[in-house]
């Protein structure tokens, strides 16, 4: 089968919600790959770990008019504004994403009531994914949480947009490292977490490109501002009982 779209005009971020700050991540291998296969295809890509950031918590844009002497999310904000494509990477922790998974969405989620120039809420024609790693159960669950956030808040989640690695439940190796007695790193020889992760990626790479050659996605029926000016889009009342 041959290729013949470009994305070299795409630019993605993706985002290591990893608790460690200057250590090896295992969560970075995973996305790295990911990353690659954009790269790959000429994409600008950059990979950011928000721990390497002073983020304030709440839900303003920017928290220092709130309190906060620092906030840098206004930082990593000018970086999700710049991507067409934005990618989640979180380890599991109680079986759940990470607490720095959960505040870059809260976040976003500050920013949401925002418009484009389309008026269309601010993340309308961005395309999200989402990268799981850890060894312990609820990868599917950091997934659905993550995506179904990515998708409320307006990002467009393509079929298949996730994919993630786990290993044996309880204490043991994570994504990457070194094993004894094999010489291939944990997770490096799962079939269904290689090929996942490559479908995610071009299943992004193709509602991107879809999204960017078609301008956004269509500003009818979703634009706030008219509907409260009185615009309607087929919408009535149903007769009552």
């Amino acid at each position: 089968m041959k290729l013949s779209t470009t994305y070299d005009d795409l630019n993605a971020l993706f985002i290591n919600c990893t608790l460690k700050k200057d250590e090896a991540s295992h969560t970075d291998t995973l996305l790295t790959i990911s990353q690659t296969i954009m790269n790959k295809q000429g994409v600008s890509t950059e990979l950011i770990r928000p721990t390497n950031y002073s983020i304030a918590f709440g839900m303003k844009p920017d928290m220092t008019e709130h309190g906060w002497e620092t906030d840098d999310w206004p930082e990593i904000q000018k970086k999700v504004m710049a991507a067409d494509i934005v990618v989640i990477g979180s380890p599991i922790w109680l079986g759940v994403k990470s607490s720095v998974a959960s505040m870059v969405i809260e976040r976003l989620y500050s920013n949401s009531s925002k418009t484009n120039d389309r008026g269309q809420y601010l993340y309308y024609g961005k395309t999200a994914g989402c990268l799981v790693t850890g060894n312990e159960d609820g990868a599917k669950a950091v997934a659905m949480e993550t995506l179904y956030a990515m998708a409320h808040i307006g990002f467009m989640i393509p079929p298949q947009p996730d994919a993630g690695w786990i290993g044996e439940a309880g204490p043991g190796p994570s994504y990457g490292d070194q094993t004894e007695g094999s010489d291939v790193p944990a997770g490096f020889d799962n079939d269904f977490t290689n090929m996942n992760t490559t479908f995610m990626t071009w299943n992004l790479l193709h509602t991107a490109r879809w999204l960017k050659d078609s301008g956004g996605f269509p500003a009818y029926g979703n634009v706030a501002s008219e509907w409260q000016n009185g615009q309607r889009f087929g919408f009535e009342l149903p007769n009552s009982t």
